[in-house]
């Protein structure tokens, strides 16, 4: 029996996120029986303390959040958490990287890391922030036992960079599957004011390096519809697109959906998913569109051809984006052969599993 501590994550039940997501599928019905996982998980983002989940051991860590400026000390007071009693622990992101040197020290068993995708070139960031994102992925390629890269655009940087081989492990997306009647689909298609085929659907953090001004400048040019499916209210840069987009009627901005029905209807009858991640490895929310076999236009950049193999439809302005919009819609087929040869989570988790 290998006995797995997991850190990095808010924690499971996954609430939102793609490394929540990749431990909620790696454990439970896909999760070999000879692994014990225990997940570390953040006292103060989970109101129900529960002991086990899904076959997984669960612990607690007090005093701070798993994301934001708390996120380095609580995956640092979650390192120290798992110095005895696991024969390997799994980091998933670097920003508690910067503790390495002294926790290698402490612990001497296999350290396996997924650096996640490149935070440090997120726009978002300060200064400082980028050189202590770069400086903790640099320490986590550096003492990690196995580095793992979600796309091969990432895998070439970590070669490039630090002269060091990544193991490819990407995401899984099959989890978006569901067995929901088409009645209650079209239901919920009233909801949102659309009609099977003639909409498009874009699922992201409303953010400049997710390129959300240019998706909404194409459509509000092409008049196409869409649901735009986001956290309009949480930033400057959000609010203000929703307020410069407010008159256009074919933009549908929706706040955050969780209800898994809502999504896979949505994307189920979508005409097309519109994809502007700039930054980062395989993103998740791209992945799961991907298994509904429809066309994806997404922003042109080495992440998003490796996870589309090439087979996508790309674009870097919102010019490029209106053309796109405004030709004969591509065969969506490729999209969901590629995701169900690389992106199912049984899959995912045995490759998981080989490097413990």
């Amino acid at each position: 029996m290998k006995r797995v501590a997991i850190v990095g994550i808010q924690g499971v039940p996954a609430k939102y996120g793609g490394f929540e997501t990749l431990v909620e599928n790696i454990i439970g019905e896909n999760c070999s029986p000879d692994i014990r996982y225990t997940v570390f998980c953040s006292s103060k983002d989970y109101a129900e303390r529960r002991d086990s989940y899904k076959g997984a051991g669960l612990k607690y860590i007090p005093l701070f959040h798993a994301n934001g400026m708390q996120s380095t000390p609580y995956d640092i007071l979650s390192m120290l958490s798992t110095l005895k009693g696991y024969d390997t622990v799994v980091i998933l992101g670097v920003s508690g990287c910067i503790f390495l040197p002294v926790f290698r020290l402490l612990y001497r068993k296999k350290l396996v890391i997924n650096i996640d995708g490149l935070e440090h070139r997120r726009a978002k960031w300060g200064g400082f922030t980028k050189w202590f994102l770069r400086t903790s992925e640099a320490m986590a390629v550096r003492y990690a036992d196995v580095v793992v890269a979600d796309n091969k655009g990432i895998q070439d940087y970590v070669m490039e960079t630090y002269h060091k081989e990544a193991v490819l492990i990407a995401y899984g997306g099959d989890q978006v599957l569901r067995n929901i009647s088409e009645e209650r689909q079209m239901e919920i298609l009233r909801k949102y004011g659309v009609t099977p085929g003639n909409y498009a659907v874009s699922v992201c953090r409303i953010e400049p390096e997710n390129n959300s001004h240019v998706i909404c400048e194409a459509f509000a040019s092409s008049g196409k519809d869409i649901v735009f499916v986001g956290n309009w209210e949480r930033s400057e840069y959000s609010r203000g697109l929703k307020q410069k987009y407010a008159e256009y009627s074919n933009i549908r901005m929706v706040n955050a959906v969780y209800d898994l029905d809502e999504l896979y209807a949505l994307r189920n009858w979508c005409c097309c998913y519109v994809h502007g991640h700039s930054a980062g490895g395989t993103n998740p929310s791209l992945v799961e569109a991907m298994f509904f076999g429809k066309p994806v236009l997404a922003y042109d950049v080495v992440y998003n051809r490796e996870t589309t193999g090439n087979k996508a439809c790309y674009f870097k302005t919102a010019d490029e984006l209106t053309e796109l919009l405004n030709r004969n819609t591509p065969d969506g087929t490729p999209m969901k052969e590629i995701a169900m040869r690389r992106y199912t989570w049984k899959y995912i988790a045995e490759q998981y599993e080989i490097l413990y």
